[in-house]
């Protein structure tokens, strides 16, 4: 991986004519910039250019090697030190990578192309680290949530404001809303511009994984906890440690694991499946539901106790039909969106096209008006979309999809299928307005996916 910038490197040794070796032989590489030091003064005088590596004579005239270790990570702390010594100590050697040494190289006929390939593997991880660093700085942006949860309404921007109070505290929050209203959205957008931002967000659908299962899933299990355990998990609460855990259909958590999950959030530590180490975590909880909570505490398959734990800071997101204009700028965003990702041509949205989207009800919200707004660009025959364009019909015969998981392949055959029997067999034409390949149709005839009826 080549970096984006020399790779700094200091290098504090004592010994002239073994320093000047080290300088000339990493010098040999251009992508490094070497510059050597004979004493610790001189050295700690140009510790604020920040180095990112420093390779470190352990016998100094001065002063030992741990001391001036101790001291660059306490004032540098992501420069990287290898160790460069005199002797083979196994015990030296292990506390000094316990105060954070990178490395611990003996002084032998090895020691250039040990340097060398440390140098390298360092050089390595830093552009990873980099890497890393600029995709969580991408991400963020991208959950920036005045720009990806879009809306001019009142009820939005409530949800706004709200999300920006769960952004500055670690605060448990509870969504609520129907499907389809953007609740893992939120969820990002609250992680994302949080100080949690750099740690890991872990989503769990609790409705997706049979109740038998979801324990070792949330909590992880130990070797021989159970038949097919054949080595350690780790559970998804360890996994977001120092980060959030987003648990989606919280409702539909069997009241035992219930138990269980409040122990967790009660004391902050679990315990594996099968195992009986006690686990500290440090997790921010985001949970959502589209079930009435409260109600379920009443008709006790809830808990109550739980329940008020979790509630944390309740968000609830607005169904699409009482966002009122929301529909309109969230329907032209969908079809900026398709047409850029498709390379096609921008399309507009005709007045009555315009009128018919605000009179539509939404059973499955933003999601399902994505979904229209998709359909609705590919129907149209020119760059403006009409009212019969935009199939409410097709919609609802698909609507149900919208709220389950299935293969990108089974999409496909159902409108496919549809869409022959709509236009009454006519391949060619299927082909057309869904601008697929005639001989993809006439080959899911021929496997019967789809069929002439």
């Amino acid at each position: 991986m080549k970096p984006t910038k020399p790779l700094k490197i200091f290098i504090l040794e004592d010994d002239l004519w073994y320093g000047t070796m080290l300088e000339h032989y990493l010098s040999l590489n251009p992508d490094y910039h070497v510059t050597k030091f004979e004493n610790e003064k001189e050295f700690f005088n140009r510790l604020h250019e920040n180095p990112d590596v420093v390779t470190l004579d352990y016998t100094l005239s001065e002063q030992n090697g741990n001391k001036v270790l101790k001291k660059i990570k306490a004032t540098n702390p992501d420069t990287e030190v290898v160790m460069i010594s005199g002797q083979e100590d196994i015990a030296t050697a292990v506390e000094l990578l316990k105060l954070g040494a990178f490395d611990y190289i003996v002084k032998d006929e090895d020691t250039k192309d040990r340097l060398w390939n440390t140098l390298i593997h360092l050089q390595e991880i830093k552009g990873l680290k980099k890497e890393v660093e600029t995709l969580k700085d991408e991400l963020k942006k991208t959950y920036d949530f005045s720009k990806v949860i879009i809306g001019q309404s009142e009820p939005i921007k409530k949800v706004f404001s709200l999300i920006e109070k769960a952004t500055k505290t670690n605060i448990t929050v509870s969504i609520t809303g129907e499907t389809g209203t953007g609740k893992e959205m939120v969820a990002k957008a609250i992680h994302y511009n949080s100080p949690r931002q750099k740690n890991p967000f872990i989503a769990i659908n609790v409705a997706a994984i049979p109740k038998d299962l979801l324990e070792t899933e949330l909590f992880g299990h130990e070797k021989g906890a159970f038949t097919g355990a054949v080595g350690r998990r780790i559970g998804k609460f360890e996994e977001a440690n120092k980060g959030t855990i987003f648990l989606d259909e919280i409702g539909e958590m069997d009241m035992h694991l219930q138990a269980k999950l409040l122990r967790v959030l009660q004391e902050r530590e679990i315990t594996r499946v099968g195992g009986n180490v006690v686990v500290p975590i440090d997790v921010r909880i985001i949970v959502a539901t589209h079930r009435d909570l409260l109600a379920e505490v009443t008709n006790k398959t809830f808990r109550e106790d739980l329940y008020y734990r979790l509630l944390g800071l309740p968000i609830a997101l607005p169904p699409l039909r009482e966002r009122g204009h929301d529909i309109l700028i969230l329907a032209k965003h969908f079809i900026q969106s398709f047409c850029t990702d498709n390379r096609m041509q921008l399309k507009s949205l005709s007045p009555e096209a315009q009128q018919k989207l605000k009179s539509y009800h939404y059973p499955g919200n933003v999601r399902e008006l994505k979904s229209l707004m998709e359909l609705a660009t590919v129907m149209s025959d020119t760059q403006t979309i009409e009212a019969a364009d935009i199939n409410l019909e097709t919609i609802n015969h698909f609507g149900n999809l919208l709220h389950k998981e299935t293969s990108l392949r089974e999409y496909e055959t159902q409108i496919i299928q549809h869409f022959l029997n709509k236009y009454d067999q006519d391949v060619m034409l299927v082909s057309k307005k869904l601008d697929i390949g005639k001989s993809t149709i006439y080959r899911m005839l021929q496997n019967g996916e789809v069929a002439i009826r």
